[in-house]
């Protein structure tokens, strides 16, 4: 039952559709129908600009914390057995991620899951959260692309927890893998377009 409970919690946080209803409340305009046409917390910077994009991700990031920390907040503390509640938090965490790309409450058209990604892990191991957006601001900064340096960082969440971290959980790491090829999957579009030269740069620090 826990499981069931906190699976439909964390899709329908995940669900909640910020891009769509910032854009629709604030411009009267759906993000999805402009720019790369996708409702998440990158195109909202592009399309809407800094205010409206920084409210995005900071929504977009917390709602999959709070997917992971809820678990831990409601049973952690009568829990005897830490791996039926980290199945439970990374279920939540996958859960989450699959309602901001498929959301109930935008006809299952949503964002690439970058930003609720980033939450959930901020939500179960914080300290790799921390280095993976650490190596996402290297690359984009020194690149400009949001979308290289979101696959990069993908690419090294399993081995910060593996190799920097020394995590050993099975549920951990599977999870790490299958976060970060599910990111990499989402930008296979962007994918083609960095090696043909065609890919959108974004400049946030410009006026």
């Amino acid at each position: 039952m826990d499981f069931i409970i906190f699976s439909l919690i964390a899709y329908l946080l995940g669900s909640i559709p910020t891009a769509v209803w910032v854009g629709r409340s604030w411009y009267g305009l759906d993000v999805r129908e402009h720019g790369s046409k996708n409702a998440g917390a990158t195109n909202t910077f592009r399309v809407l600009g800094k205010k409206p994009g920084i409210v995005v991700l900071s929504i977009d990031i917390v709602k999959g914390a709070l997917a992971t920390l809820l678990p831990l907040i409601i049973l952690g503390a009568n829990e005897t057995d830490p791996d039926h509640l980290i199945q439970i938090r990374i279920l939540a965490a996958i859960l989450a991620v699959t309602g901001h790309v498929f959301p109930v409450f935008a006809q299952f058209r949503g964002g690439k899951g970058v930003a609720t990604s980033l939450g959930v892990i901020i939500g179960l191991q914080p300290v790799a959260a921390a280095i993976c957006v650490g190596i996402f601001l290297i690359v984009f900064i020194s690149s400009k692309y949001v979308s290289l340096g979101a696959i990069t960082a993908a690419m090294a969440f399993p081995l910060v927890i593996h190799f920097v971290l020394g995590e050993n959980s099975v549920w951990l790491l599977s999870f790490s893998v299958l976060l970060s090829s599910l990111v990499i999957i989402a930008h296979k579009k962007n994918i083609g377009r960095l090696m043909k030269g065609e890919e959108n740069k974004m400049n946030l620090f410009k006026k």
